[in-house]
């Protein structure tokens, strides 16, 4: 058998120093087979696509993911560090922030929970499903090849639910505090550098929002609409006796000042506007601090927006950092969709949500490495590249002008193949005798396949 390409096997050769030789060893193969294997991504379907089905000792590969000794974390930082080295060597970084619910039913599955499914509910009708939640960070970067920005997913966390900590007698963590966590752990990693993270209104919490802003790390998320807003605290006066104000003079509701006539509105371009065209839309923008009582005080920039041709309703953004330009924080935050865009793609490309582990140990780590998956495909795809043109499946009926991520994963399998990381079952005589355009429809079909 075979192992990757040299091209590829300098990408993933920083993670080595986390696994013993022997799991190490195992690791490539169950890496490879990962991005060759079709339909379920289950250990057992990656043996069989790399040719160890006969392979007596197959339990030491399900034990890569439930009991061998390597630290999660700690791939993350690699991860992060090679996708800034490849895509953002400088300036700031861009980081999408989102949870998302793993479909999976089964008594052992300790952590699954009962939720709200995003996908098939809607805000007249409510869908309950069983999984697991996760929360992830995203890198949000230009890829070259592609012409736009992508997601890529490089630390994962499970959020376990509520009767899973009731089970331990210990206190739920909810999904705000878990992000809190994330963030400063990024923080600790990335100290130099200025961070902007995009999240939607389920981290729009002020103990969130005061706990993770600092010189370096802003947030962009959604705000309401009637959210208390104040203008800033006025400069204590010397010999001034009780404690200093935390804010000023009560502000109009975003509501109000949207339904003023007098609201001076700019009317910009956004590029891609949520994955589509270009949209011209209205926006108006003040820095203002947001208070509630009990809470701690968060001042920040408001931006309101509102189409022209009324197709969406009035929202409104913030940002933690009040000096950032209005124009840019509508800038950071399109470019969140693309996180929503990366869950499907590793639903549809990857096989999350076909695993079937059940041990805790290896549920907490095989969702989060699939959704790595994606960004080192993207790393391999962008190696191959180099200065060549992207190749993009096109057809007759569907000219498709951008490269995708099934087009990425389609080169780097291509490449897997010809590098013939496994034994072949047919001889070379064997395949001699077939013509070529039937080899490259095959070659086409396994390198497509969902």
């Amino acid at each position: 058998m075979g192992g990757l390409p040299p091209d590829l096997l300098t990408i993933i050769s920083v993670f080595a120093p986390l696994f013993t030789e022997s799991v190490w060893q195992r690791a490539q193969i169950l890496l490879t087979g990962a991005m060759l294997t079709p339909g379920r991504r289950t250990v057992a379907a990656i043996l069989r696509v790399m040719g160890l089905s006969e392979v007596r000792q197959f339990k030491n590969y399900h034990r890569v993911l439930s009991r061998a000794r390597w630290s999660g974390l700690a791939s993350s930082r690699l991860l992060l560090r090679l996708l800034i080295q490849r895509f953002a060597p400088s300036g700031a970084l861009v980081m999408g922030l989102d949870d998302t619910i793993e479909r999976r039913w089964g008594a052992k599955i300790r952590a699954r929970g009962i939720y709200r499914d995003p996908v098939r509910s809607s805000r007249s009708h409510f869908v309950k499903v069983s999984g697991l939640r996760w929360l992830s960070l995203m890198l949000l970067v230009p890829i070259p090849w592609v012409g736009r920005v992508w997601a890529l997913p490089f630390l994962t966390p499970l959020c376990p639910s509520e009767r899973y900590y009731e089970g331990y007698g210990r206190a739920h963590r909810p999904l705000t505090e878990r992000a809190r966590s994330a963030l400063r752990i990024v923080q600790r990693w990335l100290p130099a550098r200025k961070i902007v993270v995009v999240a939607d209104s389920s981290f729009a919490a002020l103990e969130l929002l005061s706990a993770v802003t600092s010189s370096t790390l802003s947030v962009v998320t959604r705000l309401r609409l009637d959210a208390a807003l104040y203008e800033p605290a006025p400069k204590p006066v010397a010999g001034q006796p009780g404690r200093p104000r935390k804010k000023g003079k009560r502000l109009p509701t975003l509501a109000q000042v949207a339904a003023d006539p007098n609201t001076d509105w700019q009317r910009i371009t956004v590029a891609q506007w949520y994955g589509e065209t270009d949209r011209t839309i209205e926006i108006t923008s003040h820095q203002a601090v947001w208070f509630h009582s009990g809470m701690p005080v968060v001042p920040m920039r408001w931006v309101l927006i509102r189409d022209p041709q009324q197709r969406f309703k009035t929202q409104a953004l913030l940002s933690t950092d009040p000096e950032a330009q209005a124009e840019q924080i509508v800038h950071w935050f399109v470019q969140r969709w693309q996180v929503e865009v990366t869950f499907e793609e590793v639903r549809a490309h990857l096989g999350v949500e076909t695993q079937r582990q059940w041990s805790d140990k290896a549920i907490a780590r095989t969702t989060p490495l699939l959704l790595a998956l994606f960004s080192l495909v993207t790393l391999f795809a962008h190696q191959l590249i180099g200065a060549q043109a992207a190749p993009v499946r096109s057809s007759a009926w569907y000219r498709k002008t951008r490269p995708s991520f099934s087009d990425a994963l389609a080169l780097v399998r291509r490449q897997l193949w010809a590098a013939e990381v496994f034994n072949p079952s047919r001889s070379e005589t064997d395949i001699e005798k077939s013509p070529d355009p039937v080899i490259a429809r095959l070659t086409e079909l396994l390198c497509y396949a969902a």
